[in-house]
């Protein structure tokens, strides 16, 4: 029914994972155990470096908007994809779909700004300890957050712009979760789609502009951690500097595999889990991964389960 209406209607039909109805309600348990996972951890991640004096340096207010940024990036395609998975209809309107691809990209673009403004922040803490303070004082932190912000809307407003000038006159069948652009651009039956290649184009050259800072910060960072003689200090940079890498590697593999290999009329299994490996296992994971290690967030977490008070510290960092 729903696919004899979807042309006379001004949505799309998201194909999701399986019409099988049993396939269908373990998708939306999975995904929802999934977002409650994200939702906890990521609001964990921010009480703690909000209220906790020892959580108020720049990499834990820097750790702070990842998470905001993260919950938010999750919770833009999973609560409609569980939905839809739930009431046995894949259809989002076509406001939906413009404000999701807002959005996603929006985010994803701030999510891929932060990561290189922490690689930034750690390799300031390591490679030149005595002038962190100075480089990277509190109006400075707030500057490089406000920068994040703003260059992730810029990106969703460029994206969706370019995205919703096509004129879509195909079946409006998106073979995904949520409003893929890839996807998007298939059902185009002319080449008004050339603008959304060219805002892709550029943002990719500043992806390109984003990563290769963050390798070179790692590479100075390693050499230098390699040069500290006691293995207690070297242990203690490295818990510092390797989630924050492997968060780094993941994110942005994951994210150039989906959005450089080719978009096929008919996605396999495979192509809907790389889509889920960084639209929702990222968001999921990062407060685990930022946790392991950080024997700090570990004591801070505890005194919240314990319900012990935390004392504030009046700083310029703890108020955003």
């Amino acid at each position: 029914m729903i696919m004899a209406n979807i042309t006379t209607m001004s949505g799309f039909l998201l194909m999701g994972f399986s019409d099988i109805r049993e396939l269908q309600i373990l998708h939306a348990f999975l995904f929802l155990v999934m977002y409650l996972l994200a939702m906890a951890g990521n609001l964990i991640i921010i009480v703690i470096t909000t209220l906790d004096q020892q959580l108020q340096s720049p990499m834990y207010y820097f750790l702070k908007h990842l998470s905001l940024l993260d919950l938010s990036f999750i919770s833009v395609t999973v609560p409609q994809s569980i939905d839809n998975s739930l009431m046995d209809s894949g259809y989002i309107s076509y406001g939906q779909c413009i404000l999701q691809v807002f959005f996603f990209t929006a985010l994803a673009w701030a999510e891929v700004a932060i990561l290189t403004v922490m690689s930034y922040d750690r390799y300031a803490a390591i490679c030149f300890p005595l002038h962190y303070e100075v480089i990277m004082d509190h109006s400075k932190c707030k500057w490089a957050v406000i920068a994040v912000w703003l260059s992730g809307s810029i990106s969703g407003i460029l994206y969706t712009t370019a995205t919703f000038s096509i004129t879509f006159c195909r079946a409006k069948n998106i073979h995904q979760f949520f409003c893929d652009v890839p996807q998007l651009i298939k059902l185009s039956c002319s080449n008004d789609y050339f603008g959304v290649i060219g805002v892709a184009a550029f943002m990719t050259v500043l992806a390109f502009m984003c990563f290769t800072p963050i390798v070179f910060s790692y590479i100075h960072i390693f050499s230098t951690v390699l040069r500290i003689p006691s293995s207690e200090g070297r242990s203690k940079a490295f818990s510092t500097c390797l989630p924050h890498l492997f968060v780094v590697s993941f994110f942005l593999s994951t994210g150039m595999f989906e959005f450089l290999k080719p978009t096929s009329d008919s996605p396999t299994a495979f192509d809907l889990m790389i889509s889920m490996f960084y639209t929702v296992v990222p968001p999921t994971l990062n407060p685990i991964i930022y946790s392991l290690r950080n024997e700090v967030i570990k004591g801070a977490f505890r005194k919240l389960l314990l319900g012990r008070g935390f004392i504030r510290k009046n700083t310029c960092l703890s108020c955003l």
